[in-house]
This record gives C-alpha cells, sequence and structure tokens, in this order.
C-alpha cells in the first residue's frame, strides 16, 4: 500500500469531529490494507494512525526533525514497508557512526516523500500527530472492518497490550484470532479503571453486592510472578522491575509458584499514612532502594497457581487475592451495607488517603471504565486535564511560567479541548520545575504565552463546572487550582470533554460550543483568567 493513502486517511480523520465519520474512514483504509495482502503492513498502519512508530520511540526527536530539509518528491512513491522498514533500521543502529547512519537513513526516507507525507513523517517521529485516531476510535474501526464485536476487539487488546498486534489478529482470522490472545504471566494486561462518582450514596445506589475499599494515593502496579521470575509494571505498561528491588523480593515470598496481582505502591511515613504522591512517583527513579522504601496495597488477583481469573466474579477473585497476597491486600469491606461503607470512607481519609472504590462484586475484569463496576469516590472534585499552553507570571512570578490552558480529552479521538486556565497551587518548587519541563516541551514561545506539546497531564481540583460558549467545549471549570502532576498518566488517560461537562449543575447541557480548536490556539473571545477563577500570576 502507498502511504500516501495513510497520510490521505489521517488528514480525513483528523478535519472531523465525527466520531461515527472517523471509524468508517479508518475501517475502510484498514480492509485496503488487508486486500493488499501485504504482510506486515496493517500492523504499520495502525501504528502510524495512533502517533507512534512500530517500533515505539526509536529516538528521533524535534532536533532531528527540524534538521530535515530535503525537497519534497513531485509524485507519492513511497510505500508503508518502505517507510515502516527505515524507521526499523533507524532504531537498530547504534555504536560508533551510528548518528551518521541514522542521519542518512531520515535523510533517504525524507527525499522520497512527498511534501504533506514528509509533514505527517515528522509529526510522527516528534509525537505531534494529532489526527484523531485515538485508540478508542481504532479498535471501533478494527472491529467494524474485520466484522467483529467490538468487544472481542477490546479484550484482544487488554490482554496483549499491543492495538498492532491486535487489529492485525482481527482482520486476518477474525473472532478466532482475537481468541488466541490469553493472559501471560510476565506480559503486563492493561488495567480496569474506575468511574468517578458525585457521593458515596451516588456509587452505592441501584448496586447489588458491592466492596468498598480504600483508595490509595499512590502509583498503580501489575507484579507478575513466574517461579522466581518477577517482574513488575506501571498502569501505562512500563517496565519498572529493575527500579523496585523491594518489591521484587516481596513478591517471590508470596504462598504460591505464579500469579498476577494489581494494586497500588506508596511510600509511607513512620505513622502509617502516605506520603506526598510526588515523593511515591521520585522513587520508580531512585538508585538505591534505601532512598525510599515502597509498600505495596493489592486489590485484584488475575491469575493464581495456573489458573486465570478475569472471566470470574471479583468476589472469586478476591478469595484468591487473599490467598496469595495475605496481609498486603488493600482495606475494605466486602457485601458492605451504606453504613459500613461511610465507615470505610472515615477511615480511608483519617489515614490519609484520597476516598473509597465501590467495586461490583460480581464483575469480571475488563479493561477501562466499564460503567458502574468500579466507581471511585473522593470528597474533592478533581480531573486529570492536559496542559496545552502556560503564561509568563508577573510580579512575585516573573520569569516564570504560571497560569496553565487545561485542555479535557475530546471522547472522539479529536486534540483536547480547552476548558479553562489556573495559576492557583502552585508552590514555588513546583512552579520552578513547571517552567522547565514546559520550555523543555513548548512547540512556540511568545511574549506572553507559551503552547506546548500536548502530553503532560495535570491533576486539577475543582469546585464544579460552568456553561461557558467563549470555550471550545461550550464548558469551563470553576475556580480550579492546581493539586499535583501526573508523570504517571499519559495525555490518552486524561479525562474527557464529557467528565467535565458531567460536572454541570444537573447535567445543564452547554450552549454554544464551537467544535474543538487546535490546542496550540485558544478559544476564540476565550475568557480572561478572572472569569473562571484562574487570572494569570
Amino acid at each position: 500500500m502507498l502511504f500516501s493513502r495513510v497520510v490521505e486517511v489521517s488528514a480525513e480523520v483528523g478535519s472531523t469531529r465525527s466520531r461515527l465519520a472517523k471509524v468508517s474512514a479508518l475501517a475502510g483504509l484498514l480492509r485496503g490494507v488487508e486486500d493488499t495482502g501485504a504482510t506486515g503492513d496493517t500492523e504499520a498502519v495502525v501504528s502510524f494512525l495512533v502517533g507512534v512508530p512500530r517500533q515505539g520511540r526509536i529516538g528521533a526527536g524535534f532536533r532531528t526533525a527540524r534538521q530535515l530539509a530535503a525537497p519534497p518528491a513531485d509524485e507519492a512513491s513511497l510505500r508503508v514497508s518502505d517507510v515502516d522498514g527505515a524507521l526499523g533500521e533507524f532504531a537498530a543502529e547504534s555504536g560508533r557512526g551510528s548518528a551518521a547512519r541514522r542521519a542518512a537513513l531520515l535523510a533517504t526516507l525524507f527525499a522520497g516523500a512527498t511534501a504533506d507525507e514528509q509533514d505527517f513523517l515528522k509529526r510522527l517521529l516528534t509525537g505531534e500527530l494529532r489526527q484523531g485516531a485515538l485508540e478508542g476510535v481504532m479498535l471501533d474501526a478494527v472491529a467494524r472492518a474485520a466484522g467483529v464485536p467490538g468487544e472481542a476487539v477490546r479484550r484482544a487488546f487488554m490482554l496483549s497490550g499491543e492495538l498492532p498486534a491486535t487489529a492485525a489478529a482481527a482482520l486476518r482470522d477474525g473472532v478466532d484470532g482475537l481468541a488466541r490472545f490469553r493472559l501471560e504471566v510476565g506480559r503486563p494486561v492493561r488495567p480496569m479503571l474506575a468511574s468517578p462518582a458525585e457521593s458515596l450514596e451516588d456509587a452505592l445506589a441501584g448496586s447489588g453486592p458491592v466492596v468498598v475499599e480504600h483508595k490509595l494515593d499512590g502509583a498503580r502496579i501489575q507484579v507478575h510472578r513466574d517461579g522466581d521470575e518477577v517482574r513488575v509494571f506501571t498502569r501505562t505498561l512500563r517496565e519498572i522491575t529493575r527500579t523496585v528491588p523491594e518489591l521484587v523480593e516481596l513478591a517471590r515470598g508470596l504462598p504460591c509458584r505464579s500469579v498476577v496481582l494489581d494494586g497500588e505502591t506508596l511510600a509511607l511515613r513512620d505513622d502509617g499514612k502516605p506520603r506526598p504522591f510526588q515523593e511515591t512517583m521520585s522513587r520508580f527513579g531512585a538508585q538505591d532502594e534505601r532512598e525510599l522504601l515502597l509498600s505495596p496495597f493489592f486489590f485484584d488477583c488475575l491469575h493464581l497457581d495456573g489458573d486465570d481469573l478475569l472471566d470470574r466474579p471479583l468476589r472469586e477473585r478476591l478469595a484468591a487475592l487473599r490467598s496469595a497476597a495475605g496481609r498486603h491486600v488493600v482495606p475494605g469491606v466486602a457485601d458492605a451495607s451504606a453504613e459500613a461503607a461511610a465507615g470505610v470512607l472515615r477511615d480511608a481519609l483519617a489515614g490519609g488517603h484520597e476516598g473509597v472504590v465501590v467495586k461490583d462484586l460480581d464483575a469480571p475484569y475488563a479493561a477501562g471504565r466499564r460503567g458502574g463496576a468500579w466507581r471511585k469516590v473522593k470528597p474533592v472534585h478533581t480531573l486529570d486535564l492536559v496542559v496545552l499552553g502556560v503564561e509568563w507570571g508577573s510580579g512575585r512570578r516573573e520569569g516564570l511560567l504560571s497560569n496553565l490552558h487545561l485542555g479535557a480529552r475530546d471522547p472522539d479521538g479529536g486534540p483536547p479541548v480547552m476548558v479553562g486556565k489556573t495559576f492557583k497551587g502552585l508552590t514555588d518548587e513546583l512552579l520552578a520545575w513547571q517552567t522547565r519541563a514546559l520550555l523543555a516541551i513548548a512547540e512556540e514561545r511568545g511574549e506572553w504565552v507559551v503552547r506546548v506539546r500536548p502530553e503532560l497531564v495535570v491533576e486539577i481540583e475543582l469546585d464544579g463546572a460552568q456553561v461557558s460558549p467563549r470555550y471550545p467545549g461550550g464548558v469551563a471549570l470553576r475556580f480550579a487550582r492546581v493539586v499535583r502532576y501526573r508523570p504517571d498518566k499519559t495525555a490518552a488517560e486524561a479525562d474527557t470533554l464529557d467528565a467535565v461537562r458531567a460536572m454541570l449543575p444537573e447535567r445543564a447541557a452547554p450552549e454554544g460550543g464551537g467544535a474543538p480548536l487546535d490546542p496550540r490556539e485558544p478559544a476564540t473571545g476565550a475568557p480572561r483568567a478572572q472569569d473562571t477563577a484562574g487570572d494569570h500570576g
């Protein structure tokens, strides 16, 4: 398949807000790839369209991309396999003289690309490909192209952790191909997530038997053990085994032969209360485990001694969890009444934790947010949003980047949508770190505003949301303040515009909200800081 076809569909997907239109365009392209019979093209195409080369981040960043200035080709001749092969060679180059060989590889690739293809490649290499084909949209497109149930695709993706491989299996072998993906000890499973609830009463309303557990202010981990071999992964499936030897040692001592555990880890103070989240996250990069020891708390068991438990009800998984993890199980109460649930929430808050998670005891394990199976309850409203830009401070903050422009994730796969600004909650230490971190990902440095790549996630506390026709999503944050940055989350895991809209009083539908704008640009007539309790400081 010609690479130009991928570029054309990318542009088509990025030009529409309609999820159905995105899915239709992507499904048509995927069917066309399979019709060519080119082995490997499907995986490469899916990778390109979700914005990451099949080889992962290959080490070609902004500096490399800026130096590529080959005159564009007049006609499209590059094939998908040409591009995928060149990027594979680039990633494999190492050792003495590798920089020159890498430069030559990219120069040759760009010389054969048209202007549109060169633009696509630069954005692909720098992580700037914002055509809107995010995972959820692509999963739907794969299901449509292959003629298989969407749930079968999502389950296979949960187990494989690799969207390109999942797509290839679906398109080539249908449901049978997807069914071949099974839980493998040592290969991370995409985690199940909790949906927010407005209150404990809301989380319990209409539910059957539930377990109510402490919601810890820690980092999500998944621990795999097969005999003496232990591997530890983050919520983004990044392996951190080498940096957490205390967790590895603990896992080896559990009374089982093989196990896959889902949970949280955090650093504790001497009184047993959690240390700040930033301290827990910094521990993942520590060179000496004695710098700050991590304590694990597990809340699910996906496999135990040869028995896969994903499809078993949570009640059975918890029994296996208690057998395997013993005292390392997160505190909670099963079959909790409303009174018992309220007691768990009080205990969690008194212990310095965020709140509770209410879980359906009859539900299986499924990646992503799955309706009301898991509901998180926190006394304070928070959202995880993407930083789109930042304004230079004045007065005491002169010379520092201060007032953040915040975006919510477009649920239909478009670029993040701006929903507010804030400078509140920023300590001197966080201001200094934020200035360095945001300048490092700056796309455009203006006299007043610095536009940045939308990749940093920040947790924002707020009183709620209000209708605002001056923001592109038709909704704005109320009294927003920074809680912390979330280095454990990617922009694809930020909260959606729907989550912001759900915080409107009485679920008021926003009026006058236009199409999402380019995240590098503010909304036309965007409210000044004082309109949203987020003026520059």
